[in-house]
């Protein structure tokens, strides 16, 4: 080996080890482990109890035949440590999410009832005191039984089922929307409803009119400061129109519900198509960020921001940042027919200076037909959670950077044990991402790329992204620390004493895992 190739590796090596082994200011603790007797689960809802204390509430499965039986209900002290649980036995309902607000906890519920031949969102709230639940109806929806109504498709909804619906939060959880959308024969009605956390309902809007023409999957929502106005971003798929193979059918839109009736905002012009976006309530701006594709393909190309009036929903500003030459190349090399596909988002924060920095996943579902033991054919349903795009605009929508976290994951089951969290603090964003590698790879361009290890344990990494776009990386917790895999892409965050809580579970064997950022 020559001299100038020695020194060259060397280098590699000294900057890799630099790079990964920063400083980064986190540091963990690990709750008693505890016994559970329910080993088939899934975690729902995770929320804060008001007192640094942390209440978490799973769905179990028991049987031959596995079938969910209930809910279990944990609430954690500050010291992580468990004070009680309370098993909710209800056979055969749905739940939607939950959350914990006024003293109470509170659990909403999609049910359909057959003698009335009806939907049914209800609520079942308790004190916290004491776990003594008592249900209230919020509405409901006459129409016929159908495969899942709640179904939450990224992509490609589908509206041919007679009845579809969903319920869109905050972060705060301070208030939601729910859309419910009925046809049948001439019958077209679609109703958007908004609520506080206490269930005042707010706004009942009529938008049949609009679903005349266009079909509604709606994705993102943010609430005006007093509550009463909501900013929902969907997609607004065309009914009598024709397409190209390789074009999509949708567009995206902004709408606005208060009291006074609703308002509907387009982003896309002449070779610009919106691909991602979610509102933000800033003050008293109003904007939209995402991402745009220059063609109907699905390819996309750069960033997107809209500042827009919250009133008349007029725009403001409109700019696209394309991505440069480096991040196309890192991200894809030289193929041509590579396509982002479609982005999830999973964090948006604005600094103090006004800067915008957000994060989102590729995520995309596949499913094959497989022989099982008995010799019949068998449906496998695989949700896909890929690389991470995260970008900063700055507070005039001028993109200062873009980078790529090569990843790929993929489950038949429970997601909370893949994807990933963020969390940004002081202009620094950590990701936390659970994998089985012992230590990703660091590639030119800023770039890390974590390949899928053998090992049953898993390992938590922290990647953090500093204010100019730089990363580094650590491994945050050894598999030999915590023998029970995280749950890292269903957090609690404490944004008040910056931590973030994870709730650990394999088995019969439960613990919560708190990080504090420093």
């Amino acid at each position: 080996m020559n001299l100038r190739r020695y020194i060259s590796m060397f280098f590699v090596l000294f900057v890799t080890c630099m790079v990964s082994a920063q400083d980064i200011p986190l540091d963990f603790s690990i709750g008693e482990k505890y016994n559970d007797r329910y080993k088939y689960s899934n975690l729902l809802t995770i929320s804060n109890d008001g007192k640094g204390g942390t209440f978490l509430v799973r769905s179990y499965y028991t049987g031959v035949i596995l079938k969910p039986k209930g809910y279990m209900i944990e609430h954690y002290d500050a010291n992580m440590q468990l004070i009680n649980e309370y098993n909710y036995k209800l056979k055969n309902a749905n739940l939607v999410d939950g959350y914990v607000a006024n003293g109470q906890i509170y659990l909403i519920f999609l049910d359909y009832d057959y003698d009335a031949l009806a939907y049914e969102y209800s609520v079942h709230r308790s004190p916290l005191s004491d776990m003594n639940f008592t249900k209230e109806t919020l509405l409901t929806v006459a129409s016929k039984a159908v495969n899942n109504p709640l179904d939450k498709n990224y992509y490609n909804r589908n509206f041919s089922s007679g009845f579809t619906t969903s319920v869109l939060f905050n972060d705060k959880k301070n208030a939601f929307v729910i859309s419910t959308h009925f046809k049948k024969g001439k019958t077209n009605k679609h109703f958007i409803y908004l609520f506080n956390s206490g269930l005042q309902k707010v706004v009942e809007h009529d938008f049949s009119d609009e679903v005349e023409e266009k079909n509604y999957a709606f994705e993102n929502v943010a609430f005006s400061k007093d509550l009463q106005e909501a900013y929902i971003i969907g997609k607004a798929y065309f009914k009598k129109k024709r397409f190209l193979a390789n074009e999509r059918k949708f567009q995206y839109e902004l709408i606005k519900v208060s009291r006074s009736g609703a308002k509907t905002q387009t982003f896309d012009g002449p070779g610009k198509f919106s691909e991602a976006l979610i509102p933000i309530v800033n003050g008293n701006e109003l904007l939209c960020v995402g991402f745009y594709a220059n063609r109907k393909d699905n390819r996309y190309n750069g960033l997107a921001y809209f500042n827009i009036d919250p009133n008349t929903l007029e725009l403001n500003t409109k700019k696209y940042s394309p991505f440069s030459e480096q991040f196309m190349m890192d991200k894809f090399g030289r193929e041509e027919d590579k396509d982002i596909k479609d982005l999830v988002f999973k964090n948006v924060n604005v600094s103090n200076d006004g800067s915008i920095h957000f994060n989102a996943e590729e995520y995309f579902i596949t499913s094959s037909v497989q022989a099982n033991s008995s010799g019949g054919r068998l449906k496998v349903t695989r949700y896909h959670h890929n690389d991470i795009v995260s970008a900063k605009l700055s507070a005039d929508g001028d993109m200062l950077w873009a980078r790529n976290i090569n990843k790929a994951e993929v489950t038949q089951g429970d997601g909370a044990y893949a994807s990933y969290s963020s969390y940004t603090k002081d202009g620094n964003t950590y990701f936390f991402i659970s994998t089985a590698a012992e230590n990703p790879q660091l590639l030119p361009g800023d770039r890390l790329l974590f390949k899928q290890g053998l090992s049953r344990n898993r390992n938590v990494f922290v990647i953090k992204l500093d204010a100019q776009g730089h990363i580094s990386y650590k491994k945050l917790i050894d598999d030999k620390e915590a023998r029970l895999p995280l749950m890292v892409s269903k957090p609690l965050f404490n944004v008040r004493d910056n931590e973030i809580v994870f709730y650990a579970k394999r088995g019969n064997k439960k613990q919560l895992v708190r990080v504090l950022i420093q």
